[in-house]
């Protein structure tokens, strides 16, 4: 009990402290003491490589779950069984343990000059850019795969038999059949793979690149003012998944196909 007490004392202390907390929102105005930069301009360059790792990840997991989920659904047991242990290796292992294998350990596998490039060439903020970006792509790439399965599958069998009895090869009926309207079905959860590979791009923070959460931590340090930093950062995330919702709602519409997801 008395332990109890202390704590919920200590909650109440806090929690007083924080109404009574005098907000300065012109912090981010003040110099940083590097040159002629001020704070704000800390937020703009992590803004700046949040978006740079997220929509480069995007690209490559796009292509590879596009792949790979065309791979789920060929009737060839290999292909099925290499993109099914795919699935299985990275959507089951922590994403977080995922970016310190590849930044870690998969440069000390690699050839002598390889490694040398990796560490000695490049700077270190080029080698944790390409960390976390081969890791959050290949990590997306997983749940993309089953997105475009799912895709595949919801579609009638019959498209592909008809494409087949017109003379149709496999390749033709994925790509001017299939593909095309599973893409458009499974926008909805793919927009919501978008707005996750921004999010978990905050990973890259712990190798040591200055994305938008390691510029957050760096200046509520400097500072002292955390709530100012982490309410500025809340609000850039906010707004960036906001608008992407409504780019990809907006897509969504356009790209509707009649008779399937609510299309009219």
């Amino acid at each position: 009990m008395p332990g109890g007490r202390l704590e919920c004392g200590h909650a109440r202390a806090y929690l007083e402290d924080s109404m009574n907390y005098h907000w300065n929102w012109n912090v981010f105005f003040q110099p940083t003491g590097i040159g002629k930069e001020i704070y704000l301009d800390w937020f703009v360059t992590g803004f700046g490589w949040t978006v740079a790792v997220a929509l480069v990840a995007w690209v490559i997991a796009l292509a590879i779950g596009s792949v790979l989920g065309v791979m789920r659904t060929l009737p060839d047991s290999k292909a099925t069984s290499f993109a099914s242990a795919y699935v299985a290796l990275f959507r089951n292992v922590p994403l977080l343990v995922q970016l310190f294998v590849w930044y870690f350990l998969v440069p000390d596998w690699l050839p002598e000059s390889a490694q040398t490039w990796f560490k000695q060439d490049l700077s270190p903020t080029t080698s944790a850019y390409i960390s976390v970006v081969v890791c959050l792509a290949l990590f997306t790439a997983a749940r993309v795969c089953e997105q475009v399965r799912t895709g595949i599958q919801a579609l009638p069998k019959g498209q592909s038999h008809a494409a087949l009895a017109m003379g149709f090869s496999r390749v033709q009926i994925y790509r001017h059949v299939l593909l095309p309207q599973a893409f458009r079905i499974i926008i909805p959860p793919l927009t919501t793979e978008f707005l996750a590979i921004f999010k978990n791009s905050s990973v890259a923070s712990l190798i040591g690149l200055m994305e938008l959460l390691a510029q957050t931590k760096q200046t509520a340090e400097f500072t002292a003012n955390i709530f100012e930093a982490f309410t500025l950062a809340t609000v850039i995330y906010f707004v960036l998944n906001m608008s992407l919702m409504k780019l990809m709602g907006r897509v969504e519409d356009r790209l509707r196909v009649p008779g399937l997801m609510g299309g009219k």
